[in-house]
C-alpha cells in the first residue's frame, strides 16, 4: 500500500500509505497522493530501500556520497512484530539507526528486504585479514519459521541466521509474505518459512515428512545439475508464494511455488513444488549466442570509427556537451526539489509562477499567499502536515519555537493585508 523511490541524486521519496508522526507526536500510517521527500536522509546518499506491509528499511551511506561498503541500516514504520529490529515493538514515525548496522559495527550491509512483518538483512564482516565472510540477518514475526532460527518465535533484535553455510558468499537475497530466500556466489539456494519455505498458503498439498514449515534453511535441488547447483547464479527474488531465480548468467530464469494465474511463467497454472524452467527466452532459440554476436558486430563497427579524425573532434565535443548538461540536469533537479517541497507538486514550465515569468524575479511571498488562497482543504491539509514534518525534525527547542513565531507572524500579516485596502 506504499512505494518507495530513489532518484539519481540518492533522495529517497515516498507516497501511499506511508509513515507519519501526528499533532500529537504519535505513530500513524497516513495517506499521500503525491510523493514526498524524507528528509531525514539529507546529506547522505540512499543506496536500498525495501518495504513490509507497514514498514520501511533503507541501507543508506554512513557519509555524504556513497564510496561503497559504507552502508548503515535504519527502518521506520509498524513494529508490532518487531520487525523493526530496534529491540522492542514500538513503532515509529522516522527512520531509527539499527545499531547492528551501524557505522561501529563490525558488519557491513549490502542487501535488505522485507517480508510481510519480517526483515532480512545480508552483511560481510567488515575486515582486511580474513577472507570475505557474509552473513544473513532476520528479525521479526517468526510464526511461519520465516526467520530461519529453528522456532516461530518473534525476535526484535537482528539475530545471524546459523543454518546457512559459512564458506559461500550470498550474493542476494528476497522475501515472500512469509518466506525468505537467499543464493550463493556457487549456486546454492536456500528457502526457509511456510510450506517448506514455499510460502503456499494455505492449499499446499504436502503429505507425510514434506508437511510443515521449514523452521531451518533448505537447500534447493537444482534440475540443471542434479545436485543443489545453480549454473551461474545472479539474482533470487520472491512473490507472495512463490520464488524466481535469475541464472545462467542472466540467460535463463527458474521459477518456483505457487502457480495461481500463470506466475511461474510455464504455460501453466499449477503449484510447482521444485523449480521449473522459466519459458523465456523462447527455448527454441540460442538467445545467449544471438545477444553475444550483435555484441561483437557493434564493436567492430565501433573500432573501424574511432581511427577517424572527426570522432575525435566529435568526442571532444560530446565531452563538453555532456558536462554541460549533467550541470543543468543538477540544477533542474535541485530546483524542483525546492518546488515540490513549496509548492506540493512537481515544477511545470507551463505552471511556473507569474512573477518568475514576467520578471525573472521570484515575489516567493506574493506567491505563497496565493497559494494559500487558492488551497481547497486537502491541499491545505497537506501544507500542514509538511511544515509539521520539517519541525519535527529540529532537535534545539529554541530553534523550533522560533520557526513557529516566524511563521505565525507571516500567515498573520498575510490575513491583514487580504483585509487591508490597496490604497493604504
Amino acid at each position: 500500500m506504499m512505494s518507495f523511490a530513489i532518484d539519481s541524486l540518492g533522495a529517497l521519496w515516498m507516497w501511499g500509505n506511508c509513515p507519519q508522526q501526528t499533532d500529537d507526536g504519535e505513530f500513524c500510517i497516513a495517506a499521500t497522493s503525491a510523493p514526498l521527500p524524507v528528509w531525514d536522509f539529507h546529506g547522505h546518499t540512499v543506496v536500498k530501500v525495501a518495504c513490509g506491509n507497514e514498514h520501511v528499511v533503507a541501507a543508506v551511506s554512513a557519509g555524504e556520497t556513497y564510496t561503497g561498503g559504507d552502508l548503515v541500516c535504519y527502518s521506520w514504520g509498524n513494529n508490532n512484530h518487531g520487525q523493526l529490529g530496534l529491540g522492542d515493538k514500538e513503532s515509529r514515525s522516522r527512520p531509527v539507526l539499527i545499531s547492528e548496522f551501524s557505522e561501529g559495527s563490525s558488519w557491513e550491509v549490502y542487501e535488505i528486504a522485507c517480508g510481510a512483518w519480517h526483515t532480512a538483512v545480508l552483511t560481510n564482516k567488515k575486515s582486511f585479514d580474513q577472507d570475505l565472510e557474509s552473513r544473513c540477518w532476520t528479525f521479526g514475526i517468526g510464526d511461519n519459521g520465516q526467520l530461519g532460527h529453528g522456532t516461530t518465535a518473534t525476535i526484535c533484535s537482528p539475530q545471524p541466521v546459523d543454518g546457512l553455510p559459512t564458506g559461500s558468499f550470498l550474493i542476494s537475497l528476497d522475501c515472500g509474505l512469509f518466506h525468505t530466500a537467499v543464493v550463493s556466489s556457487d549456486g546454492e539456494v536456500w528457502c526457509w518459512g511456510m510450506e517448506r519455505g514455499l510460502g503456499l498458503c494455505p492449499d499446499a498439498s504436502f503429505s507425510g515428512m514434506d508437511a510443515g514449515d521449514a523452521l531451518y534453511p533448505i537447500r534447493v535441488q537444482s534440475p540443471e545439475t542434479n545436485g543443489f547447483k545453480f549454473l551461474g547464479p545472479v539474482q533470487v527474488a520472491c512473490g507472495a508464494a512463490h520464488t524466481v531465480l535469475v541464472a545462467g548468467e542472466g540467460y535463463r530464469m527458474w521459477a518456483w511455488g505457487r502457480g495461481r494465474s500463470g506466475v511461474l511463467g510455464r504455460d501453466q497454472t499449477t503449484d510447482s513444488y521444485t523449480p521449473c524452467v522459466v519459458m523465456w527466452p523462447p527455448l527454441d532459440e540460442n538467445f545467449q549466442e544471438i545477444h553475444e554476436d550483435q555484441g561483437q558486430a557493434s564493436t567492430s563497427r565501433a573500432n573501424d570509427r574511432t581511427n577517424t579524425e572527426l570522432e575525435l573532434k566529435l568526442s571532444a565535443a560530446s565531452e563538453e556537451l555532456q558536462f554541460l548538461r549533467s550541470k543543468l540536469t543538477l540544477m533542474e533537479r535541485y530546483a524542483n526539489i525546492l518546488h515540490i517541497s513549496i509548492f506540493r507538486k512537481p515544477m511545470d514550465e507551463r505552471t511556473l509562477p507569474r512573477s518568475l515569468q514576467e520578471s525573472a524575479v521570484f515575489d516567493i511571498r506574493k506567491e505563497f499567499e496565493n497559494i494559500l488562497d487558492s488551497s481547497d482543504t486537502d491541499e491545505l491539509a497537506r501544507l500542514e502536515m509538511f511544515y509539521r514534518s520539517m519541525l519535527s525534525g529540529v532537535k534545539d527547542k529554541l530553534l523550533k519555537r522560533k520557526v513557529q513565531v516566524m511563521v505565525q507572524e507571516c500567515i498573520v500579516s498575510l490575513s491583514a493585508g487580504r483585509q487591508t485596502p490597496r490604497g493604504q
